[in-house]
């Protein structure tokens, strides 16, 4: 079995690794770098509750270990709270903030005990070749090399190789926002809580602060600074660490330990193509986004995810050009529409009028601007595939549940044939669909009962005769949905379609679309531009 080949050590490529090496796919990871990170204390990242999870499946300790969930959101604008959300239930649930070095770190510890998974420093793609069955990559270093794979992923940032190679253009619009980013340790008034402070009170403060805590009395403070402004020197950022402390304290500075600094600029880029055959990109080589509170690495992650099972699809059951081409017409429409959803917000958020702050508006911006950072709203919730080209035709079949075809399943509690519970969530991610059964009562029932009892020999026996591998579980119940409804779940999680009681056909045609249909003999065979 040929590797895929991906172009890219970071968190992106370093997932996407560990997601196919779970479902028995190798793959070999071309790192440019020598295989360490410096550590930056300013360089954080925020991860949605699905992509966090999804992480520490895939073996990831440090994102239980070493990163922080926010016990409480506030919002200020001037010196008045206009809102407060307490977090770490189901809803919202709270975000994670890690150090970046930390995530990388804890990805390559599971990628080290992933056998399927070789990583190779000191490599840099210098061209690369398709044929109708493989692909291969030359990389000089050390040593010059050629690779040979059955498919390869550029997931080497802003700046992509691969993306160049296959003469992608990658449009957008340049310096959307600028940060000047403190890292620090000290101790606010507001212990384990997530700040964000718009158009605060005292002089030189800018129109937007935001705090975000870090374990063991960590934070990291970012000030929005404006278009076209001066350089960010060590001094006026350790005046603007000094009077921001002050302001929140009391009037005192408390005292601090300053980590790190530094200055980062947020650019809004999307690229033409995710696909040219058997090539394909994924995180910043595919699209650059960040202002708002929107996180470039979750959609980086998502992306890893959704092309991770299609992949492990073709590698072991073959694969229709329609699943291969969905990756694209899936995610980069998902990006698409948050940058569209940014563009649009950003002129009310950002026109610099004090004005705009007491208007009815101002309220339902910063809504938006909460959603935004906590994984909500237009901004900052999970993609919904409704018109995927994966989607099942409409059927009478089809009945509605608490989520929208194309949506996350809800995490339920299920239980297996075998007996054992888990959460639904613990189950994806296998290369496999989900068939899940609601049947109330099932958890007070013998299992020796439950499974011979009822529609379930009828469903298992539809479950064994689908056309792609899934597996069957039962749950006590689902937000919106009957007894004896089931669920067809892509291996990612999306909901395909839900169905009332046990219908062979329709859950056949829905697996069938959820492949693409029957895998393709033909290949397109063309052959990437090479530069």
């Amino acid at each position: 079995m040929d590797p895929v080949i991906v172009v890219g050590a970071g968190p992106v490529g370093l997932v996407l690794a560990l997601a196919l090496g779970q479902q028995g796919v190798p793959s070999v990871v071309l790192d440019e770098g020598t295989g360490s990170e410096e550590p930056r204390p300013a360089r954080t990242v925020v991860l949605r509750p699905d992509t966090a999870a999804a992480v520490e499946r895939l073996g990831c300790a440090t994102v239980r270990d070493e990163g922080a969930r926010w016990t409480n959101w506030r919002a200020m604008r001037r010196k008045q709270e206009v809102r407060r959300l307490a977090l770490g239930g189901d809803d919202p649930p709270s975000p994670l903030h890690i150090p970046q070095h930390a995530l990388t770190r804890g990805l390559r510890d599971a990628v080290a005990a992933q056998p399927l998974v070789q990583l190779v420093a000191e490599s840099r793609v210098d061209a690369l070749e398709q044929d109708g069955d493989t692909v291969t990559v030359h990389t000089r270093g050390p040593e010059a090399t050629w690779w040979r794979g059955s498919h390869v992923v550029g997931c080497d940032g802003a700046r992509s190789t691969v993306r160049k190679l296959l003469g992608i253009r990658f449009p957008g619009r340049t310096a959307v926002e600028r940060h000047a980013v403190a890292t620090l340790r000290t101790e606010l008034p507001w212990p384990d809580e997530a700040l964000l402070h718009r158009q605060p009170a005292w002089r030189g403060a800018g129109d937007e602060i935001a705090a975000r805590p870090l374990p063991d009395d960590v934070w990291r403070l970012d000030w929005l600074l404006p278009p076209g402004g001066d350089l960010v020197t060590p001094d006026t950022l350790v005046a603007r660490v000094r009077d921001t402390l002050a302001a929140w304290c009391g009037g005192t500075t408390p005292p601090y330990d300053l980590l790190d600094t530094g200055v980062y600029t947020v650019h809004h880029r999307l690229a033409r193509r995710w696909r040219v055959d058997r090539a394909f990109l994924a995180g910043d080589a595919a699209h650059l986004l960040g202002a708002l509170g929107t996180q470039g690495l979750d959609e980086g992650l998502r992306d890893a995810g959704n092309l991770a099972w299609k992949l492990a699809h073709v590698h072991r059951h073959g694969g229709s050009e329609t699943l291969l081409d969905s990756y694209q017409a899936e995610r980069r429409s998902a990006v698409a529409a948050r940058l569209r959803a940014a563009d649009q917000v950003l002129p009310s958020l950002r026109s610099g009028s004090a004005l705009r702050a007491r208007l009815p508006g101002a309220a339902r911006l910063d809504g938006l601007l909460t959603d935004a950072h906590l994984g909500r709203g237009p901004l900052g919730s999970p993609p919904v595939h409704a018109h995927s080209p994966l989607a099942p035709d409409p059927s009478p079949a089809h009945v509605p549940v608490g989520t929208e075809p194309g949506a996350p399943v809800e995490d339920v509690r299920i239980t297996a044939p075998d007996g054992t519970t888990a959460r639904l969530r613990d189950r994806l991610g296998q290369g496999q669909l989900l068939v899940v059964l609601v049947a109330p009562g099932t958890g007070v029932w013998d299992r020796r009962h439950w499974q011979s009892a009822g529609v379930m020999p009828r469903l298992a026996a539809a479950v064994s005769a689908l056309p792609v591998p899934a597996e069957l579980l039962v749950t006590e119940a689902y937000p919106g949905a009957s007894a004896h409804t089931v669920l067809l779940v892509r291996p990612d999680g999306q909901l395909v379609a839900a169905f009332s009681g046990v219908r062979p056909d329709e859950l056949y045609e829905a697996a069938d679309a959820v492949r693409g249909g029957s895998p393709s003999d033909t290949p397109s065979g063309r052959t990437a531009d090479v530069n």
